[in-house]
């Protein structure tokens, strides 16, 4: 039987496997800390075989899905990896979801099976769900682990099998299910041996149904370290259980970032522990990456990619101080491109739709083939790459800078206008602690532009006032329409503006 060590530089390994590797070697390690408590790798590998016996037992059969809806916990990632074990294809679902989309995605997947918590089941109400359901937090999940000596029956993990099926946010409408495999997933682990996970004490401050919060936690525990799960995110308490725990490393997405560092006492935090920080899912300002460097101890980098899979780009920004605009430069084995609407790659300098082709690639879009069709864009030598839906360009160093999604793209009297450009005005204003910028159907130009901001505690300006600022700072194709003062932007679990929800607030506007 094959040690970590060796599976670890081999050319396909499971996460399941691993970890048994680990249970066998440092048995005793903590793999897993939670609101009230922590699991070894020798337990988890107990439990996780546990779990796997009892979904055979109740009928999944390889390759199903296995639907969870809850907050973060042991017994979650316990559910998760013990499908793998079985074999089966795990479904993590946001329980801030719609009762109608959880059953939608639910019945989608074909899951049978469905975890919940009590949060879950009282969002769920009495929506109609065709599949069995346990709760996590009940005695009906200690009753289905009653028979701890059971061993499951040997599954064989092949590459192209699935791991997970992640749902889009739905930020753009009903959410898809990604398909990712073994192999990607595998990719993903295996591509982070540089990032020093297997002595990490890793802070997974993100939900675990987002791909942004897998591509940290999962090399986490595939290298041995250690994941300290977070059932909720608040910015101080963030910063006391990091330090409480000594933790190395963390993955936290801009708006998080933001609030950490603007607590007035986040200076007296002992950080001095961490290592390695990374960043993604959200626009990233250059002045926010600034301060982290220059007052949070450890490396901080950006990953530039999509659920979908596509290519990766990756920004040191201890290391690029000049380059902090931008998303960094394709990782190793990642090929990336921008091409025009007419499907053409667009030369060096010029602005083009990225599309990307890696080693972790998504299968598709779970019973889409419509979808997963009109995500891919295939090169003149009929290489397959994915289409990220942003507009980008790339300097003469090769570093990306994105410009805006390609859908959020404002045309207004013929003229394309960046939402990122003007927000990146009106964040200027000392007035403004947040802000977004839609575009909203206009009878006179076919779009414009308005503008919705948070205000800034102790800061008095009215909201006349910062539009006309703003205004004066934009040239005159890309003025506000109009601007609109908001308690707190709308955004998804990691993070993104549901910009969406934005243009729904001004349903039967027209200016």
């Amino acid at each position: 039987m094959m040690n970590s060590a060796d599976m670890l530089v081999s050319d396909f390994a499971t996460l399941p496997d691993l970890i048994r590797a680990h249970a066998r070697e440092q048995g005793g390690k903590t793999a897993l800390i939670a609101e009230g408590g922590a699991i070894d790798y020798q337990r988890l590998d107990r439990l996780m075989d546990r779990i796997a016996t009892a979904l055979q037992r109740y009928g999944a059969r390889q390759g199903q899905a296995v639907a969870i809806v809850a907050a973060s916990s042991i017994e979650y990632v316990a559910v998760f990896l013990g499908a793998l074990r079985a074999g089966c294809v795990a479904a993590p679902l946001a329980p801030s979801s719609t009762p109608e989309a959880l059953a939608a995605m639910i019945a989608d997947c074909g899951a049978p099976i469905l975890f919940l918590d009590g949060d879950a089941e009282k969002a769920l109400g009495r929506q109609e769900i065709n599949a069995i359901r346990i709760r996590l937090d009940t005695d009906a999940f200690d009753a289905l682990l009653d028979r701890e000596n059971e061993n499951p029956a040997a599954v064989t993990i092949a590459p192209d099998d699935g791991f997970n099926i992640i749902y889009s946010s739905g930020t753009t409408g009903t959410p898809k299910g990604i398909v990712q495999s073994h192999a990607m997933r595998w990719a993903h682990i295996n591509r982070n041996a540089a990032a020093g996970f297997g002595d990490a004490v890793t802070m997974i401050a993100t939900p675990l149904y987002s791909n942004t919060t897998l591509v940290s936690f999962l090399p986490t525990l595939g290298w041995g370290g250690s994941a300290v799960l977070m059932k909720k995110f608040d910015a101080r308490g963030f910063l006391e259980l990091a330090q409480a725990s000594r933790a190395t490393h963390a993955m936290l997405v801009p708006v998080q970032y933001q609030r950490i560092m603007a607590l007035p006492d986040f200076d007296s935090f002992d950080l001095s522990s961490f290592r390695f920080k990374t960043c993604t899912s959200a626009p990233f300002s250059a002045e926010l990456k600034a301060d982290i460097v220059a007052r949070w101890p450890g490396l901080l980098v950006e990953y530039y990619g999509m659920t979908e899979g596509g290519g990766t780009c990756l920004l040191v920004a201890n290391q690029h101080p000049d380059k902090l605009n931008t998303v960094g430069q394709p990782v190793e084995g990642h090929d990336i491109r921008l091409i025009d609407d007419d499907g053409n790659e667009v030369p060096r300098g010029e602005m083009g739709e990225v599309v990307g082709r890696s080693p972790a690639m998504m299968t598709g879009y779970h019973g889409r083939s419509d979808a997963t069709a009109a995500a891919e864009w295939f090169d003149a030598a009929g290489r397959r790459y994915i289409r990220h839906g942003d507009v980008g360009r790339f300097d003469a160093d090769g570093f990306l800078t994105l410009l805006d999604r390609k859908k959020d793209l404002i045309i207004s009297g013929g003229f394309n206008i960046y939402p990122t450009d003007l927000e990146a005005v009106l964040a200027r204003h000392p007035a403004v602690a947040d802000c977004s910028v839609i575009g909203i159907p206009s009878e006179a130009w076919g779009e414009t532009p308005v503008g919705f901001y948070v205000p800034h505690t102790g800061v008095d300006a009215s909201v006349a006032d910062i539009l006309a600022c703003t205004n004066q700072q934009l040239g005159k194709t890309q003025r506000l329409a109009a601007l609109h003062a908001i308690d707190e932007l709308p955004r998804s679990a990691i993070g993104k503006v549901l910009k969406r929800e934005l243009r729904d607030r001004l349903t039967g506007t027209m200016p």
